[in-house]
């Protein structure tokens, strides 16, 4: 699994002109793509991390990000499933999408994902799995990191 983790002070998502998700931060906004042989155990782990990974200032550390997690501030998570993180350019102009997981695979895993988050405490909002989604956001920062379980 990979995810593209932003810190935001706000994010929305909406299908069709109607609000889906949205949170106001400080939080994160967080896309997620599944590929091939992707588990449970690994949406387990990459919830764990989302909650954990300390991306947020603390307001006692002169030297900047990194002291605070979204389980430290109660922080909420905007989570949308991006199948196009598994996106592969690097052969002609045009992307190949083989390495992401089909809808029928990769939608119980960003359930999933959700689903830990929310049994860890944390206030989360969605996408819409396989929709046109506009992601609106105010990227805090910017503080953009990558992670993959």
């Amino acid at each position: 699994m990979r995810a593209v983790v932003q810190r935001v002070s706000g994010a929305a998502v909406t299908v069709a002109g109607e609000t889906v998700g949205a949170i106001e931060g400080p939080g994160l906004c967080v896309l997620v793509g599944v590929t091939h042989g992707d588990t449970e155990q690994q949406a387990a782990q990459l919830a764990r991390k989302l909650w954990t990974v300390r991306l947020f200032d603390g307001s006692a550390d002169p030297d900047g990000p990194g002291e605070l997690s979204c389980s430290d501030l109660a922080a909420p998570l905007l989570v949308i499933s991006q199948f196009t993180l598994y996106g592969d350019a690097r052969k002609g102009r045009r992307p190949t999408w083989n390495a992401a997981a089909p809808g029928p695979v990769a939608e119980p895993l960003v359930d999933e994902v959700v689903a830990q988050l929310r049994a860890l405490g944390a206030t989360v909002q969605t996408g819409r799995f396989g929709a046109d989604m506009k992601v609106s956001l105010v990227n805090d920062g910017p503080f953009t990191v990558l992670l993959e379980v």
